[in-house]
C-alpha cells in the first residue's frame, strides 16, 4: 500500500479540537504521506479549492448548516476530488448520499490509513505478497523482539492492543513464525534490530 505521492487533504471542521486531532493522526500514517489544509467556514473552503490541487476533502456533513454534496459537485464539475463525511456525532444515512466514505471519531489509524489507500486506489500489491511487511508490522516486530508486551507497544506506537493483536496475526500468518524466537532471528537476520538489542529471555 506504501506509495511516494503526496496526498492533500482538506479538513473542514469548526471544531479546533475535532480539526487539529485529525490531522494529527493523518501525519502519523506511516505508509501515507498526507499534507494537510485546515477549513473553518465556507468561504474558506472556497479559496482552498481555488488555492489546492486536492485530492480529498473531509467535511463534516453539519458543516455551517448541512452541507450539500451533489450541489458542490456541480459546482466544481472537473473536480476529481473524494468527498468523506467526517461523523462527530449521529448523522441519519440520507445525508450522507453522495459522498465517497465516512470516518467517524471512533476508527482506529488503521481503518483510517486503509480507507485513504483506497480512496486513492493505491496498489496492493504489497499486500499480496505473503512475505511483504508493512511499514507498521515491521516496527512491531522490533517491538515484540525487545521483548515488550502487547499493552507497551500499543502505548508506543498509539494503537490499541486489539490492534496490536491483529497486526501480530497478520505476522505470523504472512511469515508462518510462531514464536517470540522465531520473530527475534527473523529480526536480526534482515536488519530490523541489531543482536544488542534483542531482550534475552533466559
Amino acid at each position: 500500500m506504501k506509495s511516494q505521492e503526496v496526498i492533500s487533504v482538506a479538513i473542514a471542521e469548526t471544531s479546533i479540537i475535532v480539526r487539529s486531532g485529525l490531522v494529527s493522526v493523518l501525519k502519523r500514517l506511516p505508509d501515507l504521506d498526507i499534507q494537510t489544509v485546515e477549513i473553518t467556514s465556507k468561504e474558506g473552503l472556497q479559496h482552498c479549492m481555488e488555492a489546492h490541487s486536492l485530492h480529498i476533502l473531509i467535511i463534516n456533513p453539519q458543516f455551517e448548516g448541512w452541507f450539500e454534496v451533489d450541489a458542490w459537485r456541480e459546482h466544481y464539475p472537473q473536480a476529481e476530488i473524494k468527498v468523506v463525511a467526517l461523523l462527530c456525532a449521529f448523522v441519519d444515512a440520507n445525508r450522507l448520499k453522495g459522498y465517497d466514505d465516512t470516518i467517524s471519531l471512533y476508527d482506529d489509524i488503521e481503518s483510517l490509513e486503509k480507507k485513504i489507500a483506497v480512496l486513492m486506489n493505491f496498489s496492493e500489491d504489497e499486500d499480496a505478497d505473503q512475505d511483504a511487511l508493512s511499514q507498521r508490522e515491521k516496527e512491531i516486530i522490533c517491538c515484540v523482539v525487545r521483548g515488550m508486551t502487547n499493552k507497551e507497544i500499543a502505548e508506543k506506537l498509539y494503537i490499541s492492543v486489539h490492534t496490536v493483536i491483529t497486526h501480530r496475526r497478520n505476522i505470523t500468518r504472512k511469515l508462518q513464525i510462531h514464536s517470540a524466537a522465531g520473530l527475534t532471528i527473523y529480526a536480526i537476520v534482515n536488519k530490523l534490530v541489531e543482536l544488542s538489542e534483542v531482550k534475552m529471555k533466559l
